[in-house]
């Protein structure tokens, strides 16, 4: 009798491990699939980017050094390599540094209603917000997924498997640009400006 007890607790200690680490197996693997996503939308990004700017560079001779901010932006971002640690944060930067320049491009686009009026611009800017939106929300199932696979990590009796599995926990995609964190100014008083 207390042998038949005994393999029966035997068999489900394993199924549980079995069960644990099939769990992580299956979280790190959603993961990397967000990731992936990120990436798929990165792409898109970094496709319409050279488009925009043929679209803007005859009619902005004299804003070269905008332009040419975010031709170097997108030619560093494309040039990041993911893999490894810290990859996470090394094309997080690089993207931040990218949407940088691109705020700057689109403040002088919107300066040149002429520029502005051209429908490829305008359909341009379109996608890209698009993009930009598809980015943002890339990033946020990332986050959410690569949190669970973290948080399943450190929880007990979990974390016995992890520390088995020699599992790592995932980096999260995080704001470095401190323009980013700033509170954007509203002005709503129809006043005109200075």
């Amino acid at each position: 009798m207390s042998s038949w007890l005994f393999l029966i607790l035997l068999v489900a200690v394993v199924l549980w491990l079995v069960g644990a680490y099939n769990g992580l197996v299956s979280l790190k693997n959603q993961t990397l699939n967000a990731f992936k996503q990120i990436d798929v939308q990165l792409k898109r990004r970094h496709d319409l980017i050279p488009n925009l700017v043929n679209a803007v560079k005859g009619a902005m001779d004299f804003e070269r050094s905008t332009l040419e901010a975010v031709i170097q932006a997108r030619n560093q971002a494309v040039q990041v390599n993911p893999s490894g640690p810290g990859g996470v944060k090394r094309i997080s930067q690089a993207e931040n540094a990218l949407s940088s320049a691109l705020q700057r491009l689109m403040v002088v686009v919107e300066q040149y209603p002429q520029l502005k009026a051209t429908s490829n611009v305008g359909q341009l800017q379109e996608e890209l917000t698009s993009t930009e939106n598809r980015i943002a929300f890339a990033r946020q199932l990332y986050n959410d997924t690569a949190t669970q696979y973290n948080t399943r990590q450190q929880q007990f009796p979990t974390s016995l498997v992890a520390g088995l599995a020699r599992v790592q926990p995932a980096d999260l995609w995080e704001i470095t640009d401190q323009g980013e964190r700033a509170v954007p100014q509203v002005d709503l008083s129809l006043k005109p400006k200075a």
